[in-house]
């Protein structure tokens, strides 16, 4: 059986004055979440906690009663599909209505990419919303499984036809989908089945938009430790301007380590157990004496 291990690391990056990515690891549930947060008066970080932390309740609520769904459950899809897609549904939900009530809060928004491992069935469940990406490293090779909700993939995808000088000139960095935009979103969702030594990676687009896909394989693939893979991503990312915020999450698969049943465990060889007896100090030991040999007279008969 695989397991998850997983770290996530974010950075405010060389251009901007504060952070407006969050991201959650919840171990517990096999969760893992980046959000990207935009916004004015700083409701972008606003936006992008609440995200991540309205998912990780979902999760943690759920997980301790009968899930009561909020929306409808679609028949068509897994329960693990069904619970990813409702947690982002009521993150939206949630950050739309703050947006209502609050000034400050106004027109924030995140974008979001989640995803939930089940041990039982050995399957990676993602639901993403606007440029966040999900990456599969395996066996020497990158892919995004992931999809931009962006206006250029907008355009290539109505013109596939655009030459590379007119691609140049379309906009980027313009998200058409994002949670808190209206009361509903639609969430979409890809799985895929780990083996052994795969890594997914969560990012923004900080990350994304700063590194080739080949480097973020070359990086990744230099260490097995995802803490170090985390931060070596994050210190390229600088290193080619830092443009934006920058976070990353690592995930590992690996071998779940057997337990070892005390039933099973190796005991004693059946005998009797050696010990070698501890000398007492030489002021203390007994010299030996010779046995006296001579022989013993007889006894006198006992007088009545």
């Amino acid at each position: 059986m695989l397991r998850a291990v997983a770290s996530g690391l974010t950075d405010v990056g060389l251009q901007r004055d504060h952070n407006e990515d969050s991201y959650a690891v919840l171990s517990e549930y096999d969760l893992f979440i980046v959000a990207d947060g935009m916004g004015g008066h700083r409701a972008g970080d606003v936006a992008s906690r609440m995200a991540t932390e309205s998912i990780a309740d979902f999760f943690r609520t759920t997980a301790r009663e009968d899930a009561t769904w909020p929306f409808h459950f679609d028949t068509s899809l897994s329960e693990e599909e069904n619970r990813l897609v409702a947690g982002i549904r009521v993150a939206n939900r949630q950050i739309f209505e703050r947006s209502l009530r609050s000034r400050d809060c106004a027109g924030m928004g995140t974008t979001v990419v989640g995803a939930l491992f089940s041990r039982k069935k050995n399957r990676l469940y993602v639901g993403h919303v606007g440029d966040s990406r999900a990456y599969r490293i395996r066996g020497g090779v990158i892919t995004q499984l992931t999809r931009d909700h962006s206006l250029f993939n907008d355009y290539i995808a109505a013109m596939p036809d655009l030459t590379e000088e007119q691609r140049a000139e379309l906009p980027r960095n313009v998200i058409t989908r994002a949670l808190g935009m209206q009361d509903n979103v639609v969430v979409d969702l890809m799985n895929d089945d780990p083996q052994t030594g795969d890594v997914f990676l969560l990012c923004s687009d900080g990350l994304s938009g700063m590194l080739a896909d080949e480097q973020i394989l070359e990086i990744v693939e230099s260490t097995v430790d995802v803490s170090e893979a985390c931060r070596l991503l994050i210190s390229r990312a600088n290193e080619n301007g830092g443009d934006d915020n920058i976070t990353v999450l690592a995930i590992r698969f690996q071998e779940e380590e057997p337990l070892v049943d005390p039933l099973d465990a190796p005991t004693e060889p059946e005998g009797i157990p050696v010990y070698e007896a501890e000398l007492p100090p030489a002021s203390e030991q007994v010299t030996p004496t010779a046995p006296n040999t001579a022989p013993v007279p007889p006894s006198s008969p006992e007088e009545s």
